[in-house]
């Protein structure tokens, strides 16, 4: 077995692959990023969580350079509302990732990850990148992941690879794979935003709620 940099956002994805990865790695190193979105706050919290539980290494990087940088994540400009039915126009989906979308995180979140790995001697970075949102950011997808193994090899020594576990995944699926594995579902966040309790209408909930119902689960959080 070797060692991963985990990219923990506390969210679904990363929650499942943090527990696969716990099976396939010995030491883990998990990160987090705070580079001003609005629920910071509660990613960072939960994600102390969630490695604390697992007793595991957990660094919260900070990014403020990026709030800077315009999106609704980080602006303050109104998040879309999502539905359902929304959910499932495709054409509607692309448009709305649009103002969510933050210029290069995952680029500089992995770029980060690699040092980290380098730095440890650590050979992979684990990310919960998954079919369904590569579907609407790119750099979820598995060209933008080999695209990014290929630079490794220019740009460190040691060539840790960034690894997605969920990769093939939906959320209906990973809503599966993280209960039949047991996944701590009950210390993750998906919401946009850092109210006390998730908002129940950002796309984020929305995708979430729709995994867990067709997946045929109670999602043991809850919502306004």
């Amino acid at each position: 077995m070797s060692d991963a940099v985990v990219l923990l956002s506390s969210g679904l994805d990363s929650v499942v692959a943090l527990k696969m990865a716990l099976d396939e790695f010995d030491d883990i190193l998990c990160l987090t990023f705070d580079y001003g979105q609005r629920a910071r706050e509660r990613e960072t919290e939960c994600s102390e969580k969630i490695a604390s539980s697992y007793d595991l290494a957990h660094e919260v990087i900070e990014l403020s350079w990026l709030k800077n940088f315009w999106g609704a994540l980080t602006d303050g400009s109104p998040l879309p509302e999502m539905n359902k039915d929304r959910l499932n126009d495709a054409s509607l989906t692309c448009e709305t990732a649009k103002t969510v979308w933050v210029p290069a995180r995952n680029l500089v979140f992995i770029a980060i990850a690699a040092s980290f790995a380098e730095n440890r001697n650590y050979d992979v970075i684990v990310t919960g990148f998954n079919r369904e949102e590569a579907l609407t950011f790119p750099d979820n997808s598995p060209e933008f992941i080999e695209s990014f193994n290929e630079l490794l090899k220019y740009a460190t020594l040691s060539h840790p690879r960034v690894y997605a576990p969920l990769g093939n995944l939906d959320k209906v699926e990973i809503v599966r794979r993280g209960m039949a594995i047991g996944a701590p579902f009950e210390l993750s966040w998906s919401c946009y935003n850092a109210e006390t309790l998730p908002c129940g209408v950002c796309e984020s909930c929305v995708r979430r709620k729709r995994a867990f119902d067709l997946a045929g689960f109670t999602d043991p959080t809850k919502v306004l």
